[in-house]
């Protein structure tokens, strides 16, 4: 009971496996929530065997508007508190706007914006009354740049602004607020979307950063109380071009790129 407790959404592989076992290296119990169970307990059985820590599975489809309330509800019905919320639940969808159906469009908006602000809203005021919590939005350099493939740049944009936001709030606190901002990682984010095989061909490598790498980032700058962390010097050129250059000139590039990062 003395250790953290950390709930990490989108846990059962990639950016959200990743910061379930580096947590867990650190001595926190964990809540780790997904939609697949069996992959799930499998991290879950995995990171009790190696560092001795209480890990509680919770499958859980956050489209579901409902989702939010009942993982609130399962985690303090022990009496435990959740000290630090990792929002990292998210993919993208392939294609463009006007070609995928709203209800498909509708989901998206429900598990990378409406789940996050509500989850941050529902554990929030036990983190104050502590004087304790940490909370890491996973955006992407691609919300710091105008334009974008369909909804995902702009859902990462606010979620970003959330991110800016609520860390401006809560100074002085104890809880400390942080948006995540990684570009091309190593999982199964793309393959998950049929954008891996392109992807694969039309970037160079050096682009790419592995999850591991991106997390230790992540938990290293909100620790630092930084409300935007962009990891590897890669990504911090890309962000730092798309501040300096002109909007326009920025969604010309985006515009004449956006090709790659469709799949038909």
């Amino acid at each position: 009971m003395a250790r953290r407790l950390a709930l990490v959404t989108g846990a059962s592989a990639g950016i959200g496996a990743a910061f379930a076992r580096t947590l867990a290296a650190q001595g926190c119990d964990l809540a780790l929530t997904a939609r697949r169970g069996e992959r799930l307990e499998a991290l879950a059985a995995e990171l009790r065997a190696r560092h001795g820590i209480d890990v509680l599975t919770l499958v859980a489809d956050l489209a579901d508007p409902a989702a939010p309330a009942a993982l609130e509800a399962a985690l303090t019905a022990d009496g435990r508190a959740v000290d630090i919320l990792i929002n990292n639940a998210g993919y993208g969808l392939p294609g463009t706007f006007g070609g995928n159906a709203w209800g498909d469009h509708a989901a998206t908006l429900q598990v990378m914006l409406s789940a996050p602000c509500e989850l941050a809203h529902r554990l929030l005021p036990g983190m104050l009354r502590r004087g304790y919590g940490r909370i890491v939005n996973v955006a992407s350099v691609a919300g710091l740049t105008p334009g974008g493939v369909g909804l995902y740049g702009p859902v990462k944009r606010y979620l970003i602004g959330f991110s800016q936001s609520l860390h401006m709030e809560c100074v002085g606190t104890g809880v400390q607020v942080s948006a995540l901002c990684p570009g091309l990682t190593w999982s199964e984010f793309h393959d998950v979307n049929g954008m891996r095989d392109p992807l694969d061909t039309a970037t160079p490598a050096w682009l790419w950063m592995d999850a591991e790498t991106v997390v230790a980032a992540g938990l290293a700058a909100v620790e630092a109380n930084c409300p935007v962390c962009v990891p590897g010097p890669a990504n911090k050129t890309l962000a730092l071009l798309a501040w300096l250059l002109p909007d326009t000139w920025v969604m010309a590039l985006t515009a004449a790129q956006g090709w790659r990062f469709r799949k038909p």
